[in-house]
Formats: structure tokens, sequence, C-alpha cells
């Protein structure tokens, strides 16, 4: 049985393996699954901005969605002293810098409760075939989804596709759904 450790490494390495033309026309081909998919008709989506030296899916494409649909967006602040992350509306005026560690961060902005979101994208390393997720390690976004309601679409989006299993925790929360440039998987 392979480690976290271990498919965090591999997963890491294979997304370095990736050009940056590859990685885009990936992102690319993945919000253009999501327009497949039935979630359109809800009002509150919260999306990742990437962190680009980690090689992330480029999100721009499915806030071009969003935005086009007239959807409120939402985006996060990590706090790295107590592993959790604060939620702010995106408008207009809202000022979004790089934290130390490369994270594009709201500054300021309208507050949202983690209770009003409908959908969620989560960035990820790997996942398997029952919708179990593995993240960096620190835990933000397990501890951000229990905040959530349990109806909540958690929609993981991937270069790769589905490990068979990998190792996951008790309150780790799995997703209902992972978006890859040729599959869509539903969990």
């Amino acid at each position: 049985m392979t480690s976290k450790a271990e498919y965090r490494k591999k997963y890491k390495e294979l997304r370095k393996q990736l050009t940056l033309e590859e990685r885009e026309e990936a992102s690319l081909q993945i919000a253009n699954r999501l327009l497949s998919l039935d979630i359109w008709q809800h009002e509150f989506y919260h999306i990742f901005l990437p962190i680009v030296k980690l090689g992330e899916i480029n999100t721009e494409y499915i806030l071009n969605i969003l935005s086009g649909k007239d959807k409120n967006v939402v985006l996060s602040k990590s706090d790295f002293e107590e592993l959790r992350m604060t939620h702010y509306l995106l408008t207009d005026n809202l000022v979004i810098k790089p934290n130390e560690w490369g994270i594009p961060e709201p500054q300021n902005g309208i507050q949202v409760d983690p209770k009003q979101l409908d959908v969620v994208f989560i960035p990820l390393l790997a996942y398997d075939e029952s919708g179990n997720r593995l993240g960096y390690g620190k835990g933000f976004y397990d501890r951000f989804l229990a905040d959530c309601r349990p109806d909540i679409l958690k929609i993981g989006l991937s270069y790769f596709d589905a490990e068979k299993a990998i190792p996951h925790n008790s309150d780790d929360i799995k997703l209902s759904h992972c978006i890859t440039p040729s599959k869509t998987f539903r969990f």
C-alpha cells in the first residue's frame, strides 16, 4: 500500500512533467466538461485560484463561465496558524494578492458563510474511484467542507484519472464529482 506522502510526491512530479501548454489545454478541457454538468442553477460557487508555481489547474476558464452566468463567486483566504479559511465574495473592488506560499488570496471584502455555498471546486493532488481526495496535507478543505451544508456539491478538478484507492481518514470528506480533461467521475 502506498502512503499519502508517496501519492503526493508522485502527483507533484506528474504535474511538473506537464508543459505550460498541456496544463492550459487541460484546464480549458476541464472547464468545457463542467458545462455539461447539471450544476448551473445554483447561486454561490466557491473556487480556488491556482498556485502557479505548483502547476495547479488554471481556474480562470471556470471563472469566465461563472461570470457569464452571473453567479456569485467566493474565494478563500488561508489562516496557517488556525489551519482554517475565511471566504469572501468576488467583487470588482476585491483586492487579491499572493500570500507567502504563492496562494492568490482576497485581502478584504464581503465575508460569506460556508453554509451559503452551493458548489465548491476543489484543488487536489490525487483522488480515487470512491471519491476520496488527497490534497497537500494541511486539512484546510476538509475543515472547510465540514462547515458547509451536507448537500453541497464538492467537485474536484484533476489533470489525471482516479487511482483505484488512496489512503484516507475518517475525517476526510469525499468528493461528489471529479472532472478531468477526458472524464467526469460521479461518486
